[in-house]
């Protein structure tokens, strides 16, 4: 199973799919909020435990009781959802690829004492404001593009898939942006900010199950140093660092992601 992102869809991981087929049964989920999936109004119902829950019953269904999930790979967003269901549910998968998708105890490290990663992440306090919505869209999403940097990758085509996805029915990105606003994980907007007193138990966090992280070292949001110390909530760690690669890896080298979770899934 793979979980896409922000400012993404299920449709991001066609190509690797593609490249990954017939040999491999895989399944790419709309995660709720986003295109094609439920979108509830409230943000409370973007909560970790509810989104959590979408793949837990996702990962139900594909495997119809037939045993765990030989390989659940997830980028950014579905990263965060990744990293806290293998805590909390390690009995529903058998290992575990992270694409460029910070551990949520590495990232709070980071976040508090890191200057750098601060201000990579501040666009994230943007993203939380009520007009968000309102403002990304404006002039053919003008805001979003630039997400994706100097993006060779970004076709005509796939500029019009992303246009599609971002309409959303007519929904629009308020389901996406739910997932920030909901999170108390982003750079502290002040003294009160819960950012300050979060606590994150050991034993809530820690993933006990063989875990690649694949790792766009040219990400300039999420900065190498949230790989430091991983290994403490991650004992069966393997890093596989990208240094030609963005946070986009997935459409930058699809076809070195198709060979990583092939080999990952001959293990």
């Amino acid at each position: 199973m793979l979980l896409h992102g922000f400012p993404e869809a299920a449709f991001v991981w066609d190509e690797v799919m593609a490249l990954l087929a017939p040999q491999v049964d895989g399944l790419a989920p709309n995660l709720r909020g986003y295109e094609g999936s439920s979108a509830p109004v409230e943000m409370a119902a973007y909560r970790p435990r509810h989104l959590v829950a979408d793949v837990v019953a996702a990962i139900g269904a594909f495997t119809a009781g037939q045993g765990p999930l030989d390989l659940l790979v997830a980028h950014d967003w579905g990263g965060a959802l990744a990293w806290n269901l293998a805590a909390a549910h390690p009995a529903l998968l058998k290992r575990l690829l992270i694409v460029n998708s910070p551990h949520p105890a590495t990232f709070l490290r980071e976040l508090r004492h890191n200057p750098a990663q601060q201000r990579a992440s501040a666009y994230m306090n943007f993203l939380c404001r009520p007009d968000a919505a309102a403002l990304l869209s404006e002039r053919d999403h003008a805001r979003l593009w630039p997400f994706f940097g100097e993006a060779a990758w970004l076709s005509t085509a796939l500029r019009e898939r992303y246009r599609q996805a971002w309409h959303n029915g007519g929904r629009g990105l308020d389901g996406a942006l739910n997932y920030y606003r909901a999170s108390p994980l982003r750079p502290a907007a002040g003294p009160e900010d819960a950012l300050h007193t979060l606590v994150l138990p050991d034993e809530a966090v820690t993933v006990n199950l063989p875990t690649t992280v694949l790792w766009g070292d040219g990400d300039v949001a999420l900065l190498p140093a949230l790989l430091d110390g991983l290994e403490r909530w991650v004992p069966q760690l393997r890093v596989l660092h990208e240094p030609g690669a963005s946070h986009w890896v997935v459409h930058e080298k699809p076809a070195h992601v198709a060979e990583v979770i092939r080999a990952l899934l001959a293990d």
